[in-house]
């Protein structure tokens, strides 16, 4: 077996890796930019090499830099993990020349089925069903209007080195095919060095459903079940799951042989995954094959007890395939969310910045609960403008579906993070959405669920009053601590009332609490009552009560007379006052938030890429303003009505923070 594998990655992936290595009693190399050089994998690693500068085009993704490090530390194989050069075939040339063993498939196999023009175009010739569209090279915007008109909209705009929802666009019209190309093809060059455009037909109402392939070089190939992808935002996957609760056992196998043949067909080895869009009648279609580890393989770990990443370093050894088809059984079921660093309440716009707070959920392996957590932070870590903004994979199994779902809701409900927006509401809300409870989901789900973006959950009634609840006898406790801090004598307890009204959601509850040595019962004005135990104390930023018949996971934050309370997506200000304080509150004026509506603020932190007018353009609603460039992604500002711009702040070239001021109009 290898002594030392060198890891041509960063971030959540490379730890991955480097805890299987570990595992096999493998020596692991990390490389790492400037803008990494205190990172998680860097830390975990045996060794570490510096390669260069933050930008990833002139670190991660320079294959001169990274075969000097292999030169430097003797490392005999690299694991090239998801992104950057793991479907390079150059890079994989240039490991074969200098003898070091490429985890991942063949040059001729990356060749032919990395690049989705050339795969697309195998596929078809071998008699599988593709997608319509133009597998041609595209040269200019006009060419691609052109061959949008012939396809018949909506299209698919993508990069031909494309992957994880970088230089992707659908257009529904002319327009955005000029606008989508141009930031297509940027995006492209920047994330993959290769600008390359293809365009096919984009089908609406789609099941994104992908099978994954593992094969030795001794002529075994066999499918590990499906993962059903389709809750996307952007193109950009996340949250997934395996099995997909769509497919039957017949369409499944069908698709697993299919998979397999294509890989066949190609000469592949490692892991790999064939993509397809599967419609309403579970017609299946090929969409492409990604040579290499996808970030969702845990997912398939955990419904098939297959270290998906050992695979790969024992097949790139030279070794036979252990498992046979027949030995894949398909146990219980798994769920995925990744976990971006983006602002669900700004537009899921990306953000930066320092993690002030990183408490993930305990990873737990029981017989009928696991719970996983990849990731490639730690609480003080920055979150760098230069990368991929997802942070962390939380995944869990449970033996159904409803299990693994409610498994979901847990782990997300303790997830602690702080610093830096983040979609973990968002995440909890589809675990919650009746749509998605049901499996009834297309690649649309978020598109058509959220179609105004996500502005917070609102909470039943139910769930309301155990929160009020919970809070009052949270308010309680810290009633009684200040009393004691404040010195008083006597006995602390009758001095902290028992009547309170807590109000949250727009919703005021009266409530009366009656406590003892064990726990609190809050009592409402209805004649109902529900019982409240637990060890939580004033400070702390995790609540894990019983309320009543069931528990509550509450993240805790102290704003003035009252709690900021964060659970199942829901961010709420819950105020916890006295009967003649909430009479009082109720008297006062609300506080307006101040005026913007002349001005463009830039959404997010991120590099100005290009001003589309001047000052003293009359410009119309929806009209292009700027672009700005944050985590490899250009983001297109548009006018929000008709004005006439009045000053411009910025240039292309100019870093901006979050709300400057980019241009104001009259």
């Amino acid at each position: 077996m290898f002594k030392k594998i060198l890891i041509a990655n960063r971030g959540e992936i490379a730890c991955r890796v480097i805890k299987t290595a570990r595992k096999m009693g493998i020596k692991t190399v990390a490389i790492y930019s400037d803008a990494d050089r205190q990172a998680l994998h860097v830390q975990m690693a045996d060794e570490a090499v510096h390669i260069g500068p933050a930008p990833a085009n002139q670190s991660y993704i320079v294959i001169d830099k990274v075969m000097e490090a292999i030169r430097q530390t003797g490392a005999e194989a690299v694991h090239p993990g998801y992104g950057f050069l793991s479907e390079n075939s150059k890079f994989a040339e240039a490991l074969a020349a200098a003898g070091v063993a490429f985890i991942g498939p063949p040059v001729g196999a990356i060749e032919k089925m990395g690049d989705k023009i050339t795969s697309k175009k195998i596929a078809a010739e071998a008699g599988v069903s593709t997608v319509p569209g133009y597998m041609g090279l595209i040269a200019d915007a006009d060419e691609a209007v052109k061959i949008s008109g012939e396809i018949g909209y909506p299209v698919m705009i993508k990069a031909s080195a494309g992957g994880g929802g970088k230089g992707m666009r659908i257009a529904w019209k002319e327009d955005e095919v000029r606008e989508g190309f141009e930031s297509s093809k940027n995006e492209a060059a920047s994330s993959f060095g290769d600008d390359r455009i293809f365009i096919e037909k984009f089908v609406t109402q789609p099941r994104h459903i992908e099978i994954q392939v593992l094969a030795d070089s001794h002529g075994n190939t066999i499918y590990l079940g499906e993962r059903e992808c389709s809750i996307q935002r952007r193109n950009q996957k996340v949250i997934e799951e395996a099995p997909s609760p769509f497919l039957d056992a017949a369409t499944r196998k069908a698709m697993g042989e299919q998979a397999c043949a294509l890989a066949a067909a190609v000469g592949y080895t490692s892991a790999g995954t064939v993509e397809f869009i599967v419609d309403g009648d579970r017609n299946f279609y090929f969409l492409e094959m990604n040579t290499r580890l996808q970030v969702e393989h845990p997912v398939t770990e955990l419904i098939t007890g297959v270290d998906l990443v050992e695979q790969m370093i024992r097949v790139a050894y030279g070794e036979v395939l252990s498992i046979k088809q027949a030995d894949v059984k398909l146990n219980g079921w798994a769920m995925e969310s990744r976990l971006y660093a983006e602002d669900p309440y700004r537009g899921f716009l990306p953000s930066i910045g320092r993690l002030t707070r990183y408490r993930p959920p305990a990873e737990v392996v029981a017989a009928g609960h696991v719970v996983r957590n990849d990731t490639g932070v730690y609480e003080g870590g920055e979150i760098s403008m230069y990368y991929d903004p997802m942070i962390a994979k939380l995944c869990t199994w449970g033996p159904t579906r409803a299990d693994s779902i409610e498994a979901m809701r847990n782990a997300l409900d303790g997830f602690e993070v702080e610093g830096i927006g983040h979609n973990l509401p968002f995440l909890s809300a589809v675990m919650d959405h009746p749509k998605f409870v049901s499996g009834n989901i297309t690649t649309a789900f978020i598109a058509e669920e959220f179609p105004d973006g996500f502005n917070g959950v609102a909470l039943p009634d139910d769930v309301l009053r155990r929160i009020a609840a919970a809070t009052a006898a949270m308010h309680r406790v810290g009633e009684i601590r200040r009393a004691r801090v404040s010195g008083r004598m006597g006995n602390h307890e009758r001095k902290v009332g028992s009547d309170w009204v807590v109000s949250l959601q727009g919703h005021s509850y009266p409530v009366t609490i009656k406590a003892d040595q064990s726990g609190s019962t809050v009592c409402f004005e209805d004649g109902s009552d529900l019982r409240v135990t637990s060890d939580w104390t004033p400070g702390d930023q995790l609540a894990v009560l019983q309320v009543g018949d069931e528990s509550l996971v509450l993240k805790v934050g102290k704003i003035s007379g009252g709690f900021r309370i964060r659970s199942r997506g829901a961010d709420l200000k819950v105020h916890v006052r006295t009967p003649r304080q909430a009479e009082l509150a109720g008297l006062m004026i609300e506080k307006t938030p101040p005026d913007t509506s002349k001005l463009l603020l830039c959404p997010m932190p991120g590099l100005i890429v290009k001003i589309n007018v001047a000052v003293g353009d009359e410009v119309q609603d929806g009209q292009s303003l700027c672009t700005v460039e944050a985590m490899k992604m250009e983001n297109i500002l548009r006018a929000e009505r008709k004005g006439v711009v009045a000053k411009i702040n910025a240039a292309p070239g100019d870093s901006l923070s979050v709300d400057a001021v980019i241009m104001e109009f009259e």
